[in-house]
């Protein structure tokens, strides 16, 4: 945990499903076709800092939306690549 966050990523990650139009049950969807099994419920713990987020799951969500892994860290306070 940094800062008390579980994640660092949630503000992009839910500003990029939200400018893909997706929604948190279709971001699911599109995941699953990957191999990655997420519920609603994970998508908005993580869009909250109440679930850590694994690797192959920021991989997935690079693809999903269609963004570069290092524009999910793009002006994170308190941590910067």
């Amino acid at each position: 945990m940094l800062n008390k966050k579980y994640n660092v990523i949630s503000e992009n990650f839910k500003k990029f499903r939200q400018e893909k139009g997706y929604s948190q049950r279709v971001l699911c969807q599109k995941l699953e076709l990957l191999g990655v099994t997420l519920y609603k419920a994970d998508v908005y713990a993580i869009e909250h800092n109440k679930r850590a987020v694994k690797d192959f799951e920021l991989l997935a969500f690079s693809i999903v939306l269609e963004k570069p892994i290092v524009d999910f860290y793009t002006g994170v306070k308190d941590f910067e690549l």
